[in-house]
C-alpha cells in the first residue's frame, strides 16, 4: 500500500516551484524597495502566545489550531505573533525606534481543506512596528497593492477601521443589540458568536447570516475623533499614492488584535475564500504580550492563492514556463565534447543551460528541449563541426540561423548569453 501526504498537506512539485519562487523573488525585491528586512522564525510556539494575541474566542485558537496540550506548544497559525514575540525577546526597539521587517514560511491550521486553502500553508508577512502615522498604512498597503500589480495579478482593496478600545465596545454594545432580535436567524456559530465575538458575525460568509446583517450598525458612524481623523488621513494618503480602493464596513477580520485601519485584496476566481491578502493596524497587542507600548500594522499574503491566481493567467505563462534558455543537442561523441564546455560556461553567465549525454536521436532530443521549455536549441552534428556553424533553433517561432563556431568556448559562451538575455528581456 502507497503511503499518501497527510489531507490538507500538499506536495509543490518541480513543475510549480518556478511560480512559488518568483513570487518569493518578487516580495523580496519589493520589500527591499520599502526598506523592509527579512526575519526567519520558529514553526512552533508556546500556546499562550497565540492565546493571548489572536484571542480565546476567535476561531483559530477555539477549533484550528495544531497544538500539543502535554508540551504547551503550538504550531504556528500566523505570522504575526511570532514576528512581535521575536521583536519583544531580542529588544529589537533599542536598535531602530522603527523596524520594518517581512517573514515568508508555513503556517498550520486545523480546517476543511478546499481551493488555495490548504492545514499546511505558505504566508508573506510584512510588518512595520514603530509607526503611528497614517501615511505608513497607506505605504502599506499601496506595497502589497505594487507586489500584486508586479506578477501581474489583479486584486481590489477594501478597506475599514475597527476603531480603538475607547470607541469600539460602544459600538459592541449596539451591534450585540441589534444581533439579539436577528438571533433565530443566524447559523449555529454567529448564534454563538453574537456574545463571545460579535464583530464576527459581521463577516459570516453565509448567505442567511449575510442578509441579515445588511443592516447592522456601522463601526464607521461610532469611531471616536482620533480614529475617524486617522481613517480619514489613510484614505487621503491612498488617493496621494494614487492606490483606488473601496469602504467595506463589514470587514472585521478574525483576529481580536486588530484595531483602526484594516484591510483586504480581494481577487475574482477563488471561489468563496476570495482574499488573497490581508492585514491591519494592531496598536496595542505588543504592549499586550509584555513588549513596550508601540504601534504596529502589518499584512499576510497566501502563497497558495497567489499561485492559483497567476496558474489562471495566460499573459507570462510561457515565460514563466520556461525551465531552459538554452538546450545543446549534440551528434555524436566529437559534437557531445565540444558541447559539454560550452554549456558549462554559458551556466558560469546565469543562463539556464542543458544537455543530453545519452547519445540519442535529433528528434528524440528536440521533444526534449521542447518539454523543458527552452528558448533555444543548437544543433552541433558532425557536418556542423567541420564547417564550423551550427544551427541555432528559436523554439517559439522555428526559426533557424546560422551560429559560428569560430572562437574559443568563452568567446561564443559569451555571444549565446548576449541572445538569451536580450530574448528573456522581450518576455518580461
Amino acid at each position: 500500500m502507497k503511503i499518501k501526504a497527510i489531507n490538507g498537506f500538499k506536495d509543490i512539485l518541480p513543475d510549480e516551484v518556478h511560480r512559488w519562487q518568483r513570487i518569493e523573488a518578487c516580495a523580496r525585491d519589493i520589500f527591499q524597495r520599502f526598506g523592509l528586512r527579512e526575519i526567519r522564525l520558529p514553526i512552533l510556539e508556546k500556546t499562550e502566545l497565540f492565546a493571548r494575541s489572536i484571542g480565546e474566542t476567535t476561531d483559530i485558537v477555539e477549533k484550528e489550531m495544531y497544538t500539543f496540550p502535554d508540551k504547551g506548544i503550538t504550531m504556528r497559525p500566523e505570522a504575526t505573533a511570532s514576528l512581535l514575540r521575536a521583536f519583544i525577546e531580542h529588544s529589537l526597539h533599542l536598535q531602530r525606534p522603527v523596524q520594518r521587517l517581512f517573514t515568508i514560511g508555513p503556517m498550520f491550521r486545523h480546517e476543511r481543506p478546499q481551493k488555495g486553502r490548504l492545514r499546511q500553508f505558505h504566508q508573506i508577512d510584512a510588518e512595520i512596528i514603530g509607526a503611528q502615522e497614517p501615511q505608513v498604512d497607506a505605504e502599506l498597503m499601496a506595497m502589497g497593492q505594487m507586489l500584486l500589480t508586479e506578477l501581474g495579478l489583479t486584486a481590489s482593496l477594501e478597506i475599514n477601521s475597527l476603531g480603538c478600545p475607547d470607541c469600539r465596545p460602544d459600538f459592541r454594545e449596539k451591534l450585540v443589540r441589534y444581533l439579539e432580535e436577528k438571533e433565530e436567524g443566524l447559523c449555529e456559530d454567529c448564534r454563538r458568536r453574537r456574545t463571545t465575538n460579535p464583530l464576527r458575525v459581521l463577516d459570516c460568509k453565509k448567505a442567511t447570516c449575510r442578509a441579515l446583517v445588511q443592516n447592522a450598525p456601522s463601526i464607521l458612524d461610532s469611531l471616536c475623533a482620533p480614529c475617524r481623523e486617522h481613517f480619514q488621513a489613510v484614505q487621503k494618503n491612498l488617493d496621494l499614492l494614487g492606490v483606488t480602493y473601496k469602504l467595506n464596513r463589514f470587514m472585521v477580520r478574525g483576529l481580536d488584535y486588530y484595531t483602526r485601519t484594516t484591510f483586504e485584496f480581494i481577487a475574482s476566481g477563488l471561489g468563496a475564500q476570495s482574499a488573497v491578502g490581508a492585514g491591519g493596524r494592531y496598536d496595542g497587542l505588543i504592549h499586550q504580550l509584555g513588549g513596550p507600548g508601540l504601534p504596529g500594522i502589518g499584512f499576510a499574503m497566501g502563497m497558495e492563492r497567489l499561485v492559483l491566481l497567476m496558474e489562471s493567467t495566460d499573459s507570462e505563462q510561457q515565460a514563466l514556463d520556461r525551465e531552459i534558455d538554452i538546450f545543446a543537442a549534440a551528434l555524436g561523441q566529437e559534437a557531445m565534447e565540444f558541447a559539454t564546455p560550452l554549456i558549462h560556461a554559458l551556466r558560469k553567465l546565469s543562463v539556464r543551460a542543458a544537455m543530453d549525454y545519452s547519445g540519442r536521436s535529433l528528434k528524440a532530443q528536440m521533444k526534449q528541449a521542447g518539454r523543458l521549455n527552452a528558448a533555444y536549441t543548437l544543433i552541433i552534428g558532425e557536418q556542423e563541426l567541420a564547417e564550423k556553424k551550427a544551427i541555432l533553433r528559436n523554439m517559439d517561432t522555428q526559426e533557424q540561423t546560422s551560429f559560428s563556431l569560430e572562437g574559443d568556448t568563452k568567446e561564443l559562451a559569451g555571444i549565446l548569453a548576449k541572445t538569451c538575455m536580450e530574448t528573456a528581456r522581450s518576455e518580461s
